[in-house]
C-alpha cells in the first residue's frame, strides 16, 4: 500500500511547522499541501523553509488543488471550520487535532462524520492517551471508595494558548465523571467557597513560558493520594501522534474515531 497523500492545515502555525518538517522526514507519509487563510502573509513561500528544513517544494497555499487521502488541521476554531467544510467538500479524510473547539464546531464534525472518516481526539498524544486509559481504570476502581474520592486536575501550558482549560484537561474530567458520576466543575478557587462538594471535579490552569503542555491527574483519598502526570518536553509528541492517524484514517469508512482507535487501545 502507497504512502497516504497528506494535507497540512495551518501549515505555517508552530504545530504546523512541526507537522512539515516531521512529515517530510517520514517515509509512510506523502506531503502534497500546505494550506494557510487566504490573505496570510507568507502564502507562496516554502513550507519546508518555514518549518526549518530547507526547501520541500511544497508552496504554502490557500487552496488545495492536488488530490488527498487526508488532512490535518491543527490551526485555530475558525480554521478548523473551514478544514471540515474543506475535507467534506472533497472527501477527504480529516484529522481534526485543533483545540478549543465551540460546540457548533463540533457539530459540524458529527455531522460530517456521516460522509467522510474523522479522526477526533483532545490530544495526538501516546502518552497522553495512555494516561487517560489509565484515568478510566481509576476512575472505575474509586466510585465507590467509602470515605470518597476527590478528584481535582491540574495542567500547563504555554503562554500562547488561548483556552482555558484545555481540552485535555477536559477529556479528564469526561472520563473522571463517566465512571464516578461528578455533575460539578470548579475552575479555580477563591475567597471562601466552602466545603468542597463530592461531586465536583476541580481544574486549574497554568499558562508559563514555553511550555507544550502537562496534565496532572489528582484523586485525593482519606490518608492517601494518587496522581497521575503525563509531560510533553516538546511538540513532536502531538506532531507525531496526528501523523500516524492520517496513515490509520486514510481510506476508513466514514465515521468518528478517536486516538484509542489508532492506538489500538
Amino acid at each position: 500500500m502507497s504512502a497516504p497523500r497528506v494535507v497540512i492545515s495551518g501549515a505555517a502555525g508552530r504545530m504546523g511547522q512541526r507537522l512539515i518538517a516531521l512529515g517530510h522526514q517520514n517515509p509512510d507519509i506523502q506531503l502534497v499541501a500546505a494550506l494557510e487563510h487566504a490573505g496570510h502573509p507568507k502564502l507562496g513561500e516554502d513550507a519546508g523553509a518555514l518549518a526549518g528544513v530547507g526547501p520541500i517544494g511544497l508552496p504554502l497555499s490557500s487552496k488545495l488543488e492536488v488530490e488527498a487521502d487526508a488532512l490535518i488541521d491543527f490551526s485555530v476554531p475558525a480554521g478548523a471550520e473551514r478544514a471540515i467544510n474543506l475535507c467534506v467538500d472533497h472527501k477527504i479524510a480529516l484529522v481534526m487535532a485543533t483545540t478549543g473547539l465551540t460546540d457548533d464546531h463540533k457539530t459540524m464534525l458529527q455531522a460530517a462524520s456521516q460522509k467522510i472518516a474523522i479522526v477526533w481526539a483532545p490530544s495526538m498524544s501516546l502518552a497522553v492517551n495512555l494516561t487517560m486509559k489509565l484515568t478510566e481504570i481509576a476512575a472505575a476502581a474509586l466510585k465507590d471508595y467509602p470515605a470518597g474520592a476527590d478528584v481535582e486536575i491540574v495542567e500547563r501550558h504555554h503562554r500562547f494558548k488561548e483556552d482555558s482549560p484545555s481540552g485535555t484537561a477536559l477529556k479528564f474530567g469526561e472520563i473522571v465523571a463517566a465512571q464516578m458520576g461528578q455533575t460539578k466543575e470548579a475552575h479555580g478557587r477563591e475567597g471562601r467557597p466552602g466545603e468542597r462538594p463530592r461531586d465536583e471535579i476541580g481544574y486549574h490552569a497554568i499558562r508559563v513560558g514555553d511550555n507544550p503542555g502537562e496534565h496532572t491527574i489528582i484523586f485525593g483519598l482519606m490518608g492517601e493520594t494518587i496522581e497521575l502526570t503525563v509531560r510533553a518536553s516538546n511538540r513532536d509528541c502531538y506532531a507525531n501522534g496526528a501523523l500516524k492517524a492520517a496513515q490509520f484514517v486514510s481510506g476508513k469508512p466514514a465515521g468518528l474515531y478517536t486516538m484509542s482507535d489508532v492506538l489500538g487501545l
